[in-house]
């Protein structure tokens, strides 16, 4: 397989990716959320908002919002992020529409409750775990629902500040503001309105980072082996992975012998261990968590460097 085949496959993986989690987000925001109004943050919980407020199709709403907005991570993320993030606006925008008309609804036109009266809070918890998910697997596949996303986005970029923190900022903001509406009701039914969507913040931002931090995680091998040219070797050919040996010596025996170290993603320890497996299936093996890796391959260190001030003379 050439590189442009391996780059049009990574791609069309990227989209595929996209496209499911988008239909996730859509699905767990329409059937568990909108039913009870319930507000979130984001674009999606200003156009639910607005929704509620006016009855103005949420999906004209998101469209409206990121179309303004698309402007900012031009220059900051990219042309290729951009694409991603259109193609990501239009599907939703779709998909939000689609599952809006898709969704039963009573003699009286409202939205039918799925799991019935009186249970706000946990289709609350189920419609958030959905759509916080599928948000984490959107960034995983080098994209984004627009809207507040891409100011998360590109602050994370230049700053080691997760994704869900900024999101928790902006969406407060936004949830914040339905106590100035007084469509939704009395000043304690808005108190009311206003916690849940702090529920909804708090455990969609959550599932966010756990997916996003759980898929980041890495782990550190020692690998003791005999045969350890050919376990590097299987390990540098197949995986594409760099490894790095040290030199050891034996405290019992008093010999010298080569060590493999490797920090590799967590989600490879499994092909790792069956490569050393099949080689040496008597080898010793270190399996350790690291907290974080920075450089080619893993993470970017986003930290700024003091400028040195130049020497004037006096």
């Amino acid at each position: 397989m050439t590189i442009n085949q391996k780059l049009l496959l990574a791609e069309g993986k990227d989209y595929l990716g996209l496209t499911l989690s988008l239909l996730l987000y859509s699905f767990g925001f329409t059937f568990f959320l909108m039913p009870y109004e319930i507000v979130t943050g984001g674009v999606a919980g200003l156009s639910a908002i607005v929704f509620y407020a006016t009855s103005f199709p949420n999906s004209y709403t998101y469209f409206l919002v990121n179309a303004a907005l698309l402007g900012i991570g031009l220059k900051i993320l990219g042309w290729k992020f951009l694409v991603k993030t259109i193609y990501a606006i239009l599907v939703l925008t779709f998909l939000l529409e689609f599952m809006r008309e898709a969704a039963p609804v009573d003699e009286n036109g409202n939205m039918v409750k799925i799991l019935g009266e009186g249970q706000d809070f946990m289709s609350l918890v189920i419609g958030c775990m959905m759509t916080g998910c599928a948000l984490g697997l959107v960034f995983l596949n080098n994209g984004s629902t627009g809207g507040s996303d891409i100011i998360a986005a590109s602050i994370n970029k230049y700053h080691n500040i997760s994704l869900g923190t900024i999101l928790i900022f902006v969406d407060f903001v936004i949830i914040g503001s339905c106590f100035f509406i007084p469509q939704f009701g009395t000043y304690l039914q808005r108190t009311q309105m206003i916690v849940f969507g702090f529920c909804t913040m708090l455990i969609e931002n959550f599932m966010l980072d756990y997916i996003m931090n759980r898929q980041r995680q890495s782990v550190q091998f020692l690998i003791f082996s005999e045969r350890w040219q050919e376990i590097a070797n299987e390990i540098g050919t197949k995986m594409e992975h760099g490894v790095t040996i040290l030199d050891g010596h034996g405290w019992y025996t008093g010999q010298e012998r080569k060590v493999i170290c490797l920090l590799a993603k967590k989600n490879e320890s499994v092909t790792i261990f069956r490569l050393i497996k099949m080689i040496d299936p008597r080898a010793f093996v270190s399996q350790s968590s690291v907290i974080g890796v920075y450089g080619e391959g893993f993470d970017e260190m986003k930290v700024k460097i003091p400028k040195k001030k130049n020497d004037t003379p006096t």
